[in-house]
């Protein structure tokens, strides 16, 4: 299956009510869910398609001046959850210029909350938490393109 062909099918789910396709082709198996409002989630399983590139490791961040208030030594990583990308495009910290930031550093989050958005193929797909925390990194910058599975929040259940 190749892209051309992977597009028309998110097309069609858009365009009509199914809420669900999955499509499985030469060891390939792609699903298509749609969420009552449009929110889409592709997701192949088993080989990946020619489409899926190498993961994009997140860009290094940029060394600050200014230390953080609390610059106490962080817990270590295992005890973090990862909110991961749901498909491929480019990350948005807000809905539009001059929006207020959905998430920072520090807030906390509950499940459903909205922490991000992730344009793909000119839809704007709104990102929601799966877990209750507190956030502690932000592992993606503004307008950067994502990957599928790509981490993009760490965040601390405790």
């Amino acid at each position: 299956m190749d892209i051309k062909q992977i597009q028309e099918l998110v097309k069609l789910i858009n365009k009509t009510n199914i809420g669900e396709i999955t499509i499985e082709e030469e060891g390939v198996k792609i699903t298509v869910k749609q969420k009552k409002d449009p929110v889409q989630h592709i997701i192949a399983g088993g080989q990946q398609a020619p489409m899926f590139a190498a993961p994009v490791a997140p860009s290094p961040a940029t060394n600050s001046v200014t230390a953080s208030p609390a610059a106490a030594p962080a817990p270590k990583a295992d005890n973090y959850i990862t909110i991961k990308s749901p498909m491929i495009g480019t990350f948005y910290r807000q809905s539009g210029p001059g929006k207020p930031i959905f998430i920072n550093e520090g807030d906390e989050v509950i499940v459903g909350s909205i922490v991000c958005i992730i344009e793909a193929m000119k839809l704007f797909n709104e990102i929601e938490s799966e877990v209750k925390g507190k956030i502690v990194k932000i592992l993606v910058e503004d307008a950067s393109p994502v990957e599928f599975d790509q981490p993009l929040f760490l965040v601390d259940p405790s």
